[in-house]
């Protein structure tokens, strides 16, 4: 019979033979939190359809904030104004070509879905007008519309915004019934 201490000294013989078995292929962990693996608490990863971008959150820098990580030129990027001491953020998505960011934060108090372009540097709160609680938002491929769940209604309902305009589209086409 094997003890439970001598299974773990034997695993890597074991697998030794396998080809398949499951094995970390990704950069390695970086103490100072400036590589995408780190020994912070990292959440919500979304990975672009190219796989050259991976978006999260991570409290690398004392709050929950918002982290865009090149894969290409593995190093995280600059994103100036984007995050804020006084937010707890979560769920962030991107465009596809990762242009517009979209994510959920509550500010002093206040849920509210936030739009950053990152060739301008700028922040929007989608939601600033809106009397509810919001979560869960998400972008088109091409940045140009933006869904996320909203309270507004007494329960969770769906609202779409068009990202140009900062308002919601109205008239959407019903799916058949």
């Amino acid at each position: 019979m094997i003890r439970a201490s001598q299974f773990w000294l034997l695993l890597p013989l074991l697998l030794a033979g396998c080809s398949g078995y499951p094995r970390f292929l990704g950069p390695n962990v970086d103490p100072s939190g400036s590589g995408l693996n780190s020994t912070y608490a990292d959440e919500n990863p979304q990975i672009g359809p190219e796989g050259r971008f991976v978006l999260f959150t991570s409290d690398r820098k004392g709050s929950r904030d918002v982290f865009l990580y090149d894969n290409q030129n593995q190093r995280l990027l600059e994103m100036p104004g984007l995050n804020g001491l006084d937010s707890l953020t979560s769920h962030p998505v991107a465009s596809a070509d990762a242009k517009w960011l979209v994510f959920a934060a509550n500010r002093q108090g206040r849920a509210g879905i936030y739009l950053y372009n990152r060739e301008t540097q700028q922040l929007q709160n989608l939601t600033q007008g809106l009397n509810s609680d919001v979560r869960n938002p998400t972008i088109s491929a091409d940045g140009s519309t933006i869904a996320f769940e909203s309270s507004v209604g007494g329960q969770w309902d769906i609202l779409v915004y068009n990202r140009a305009t900062g308002q919601p589209l109205e008239n959407l086409p019903l799916a058949p019934r």
